[in-house]
């Protein structure tokens, strides 16, 4: 579980968030940002990557190391055990904590990462769903591991608004829908039950830099992860306890090196999928965050001085 940094109070304050595909320069934009605010709103970041929530997983999640931090407050990044298992709500529910913690030290939060689900319950808020049930998700895994697909067709007979808005091999939120209308009986709650994160003007920043030379710096990253170290990284997972089957190793890079230490992929191969992952999930986000209207985009990646210097432009605005 997300430990529990103490209790929620509420704030009239600002909230910036810095969204956008991977790769796209998100937390060196929020970092530049805080450096910049911080003689006189000093800003602190809060993660909303789902995967950097765990302890071990670096190279192929992007963490920033703490020496490129240059000493901005850092919260919700290695929190987790690999084993450990959380979902949107509960990341939501601390991650409001710590903003609240945060504001009444007079500081901004900045909110960073591109799991737009996450960033939906932290800020909209979630309905009131019922919590997981293992036995209910092991006897799914079991049904999608022998008829792949399964999962995707049986929510279409069950609830097939839900089913038409989910891709037939997203398995995790598959079995999440699943899960409550097996236990419910009833589709998952509409949105208009959520309570959203209050007293708070809230900023959106997105990240909009040519695809085409998003797509490329991605090809190379990989590459890049795969030599510096991500092999090595897994296997001191492996050494450590990790079976493999913990929920970080179905993530893009983690599952393709997995596969090559166990001899199922070339090392090319494991390369060449995780980039083609890559950019997939890249183009994802893309259409996830297009659909919020709230979002100022900016075109660039977040390291390019002129973006930076346009987001700096836009928050000081809304600051005054």
């Amino acid at each position: 579980m997300i430990p529990n940094p103490g209790k929620l109070a509420t704030h009239s304050s600002h909230l910036i968030a810095i969204v956008g595909p991977t790769g796209a320069g998100k937390s060196a934009l929020a970092i530049r940002l805080a450096q910049d605010l911080r003689p006189v709103f000093p800003g602190e970041i809060v993660n909303c990557d789902s995967l950097q929530l765990y302890r071990g997983f670096d190279i192929g999640t992007a963490k920033t190391p703490v020496w490129q931090q240059a000493g901005i407050a850092h919260h919700m990044i290695d929190v987790l055990d690999p084993g450990e298992i959380t979902s949107a709500g509960e990341y939501a529910r601390t991650a409001r904590e710590i903003i609240a913690a945060i504001s009444a030290r007079g500081h901004l939060p900045i909110i960073v990462g591109g799991t737009g689900f996450y960033l939906k319950a932290l800020l909209d808020g979630l309905p009131h769903l019922p919590e997981r049930d293992e036995s209910i998700r092991a006897r799914l895994a079991q049904r999608e591991a022998r008829r792949p697909g399964s999962l995707h067709r049986l929510l279409r007979r069950l609830d097939p608004q839900a089913a038409a808005r989910m891709h037939a091999r997203d398995v995790q939120k598959l079995t999440r829908a699943l899960e409550i209308r097996m236990l419910t009986r009833a589709p998952a709650p509409a949105t208009d039950h959520a309570k959203a994160l209050a007293g708070y003007t809230i900023s959106k920043l997105g990240l909009n830099p040519d695809r085409r030379a998003l797509y490329e710096l991605l090809d190379a990253r990989v590459v890049e992860m795969f030599r510096s170290g991500l092999l090595d990284e897994v296997r001191n997972l492996l050494d450590s306890g990790c079976t493999g089957r913990e929920k970080p190793f179905e993530s893009l890079g983690y599952k393709q090196a997995l596969a090559h230490l166990r001899g199922e992929m070339t090392l090319s191969d494991a390369i060449a999928a995780t980039q083609i992952e890559t950019r997939q999930y890249a183009k994802r986000q893309w259409t996830w965050f297009r659909r919020d209207k709230q979002i100022h985009w900016l075109d660039g990646f977040g390291n390019s001085v002129e973006t930076q210097n346009s987001a700096i432009e836009i928050v000081r605005r809304v600051l005054n």
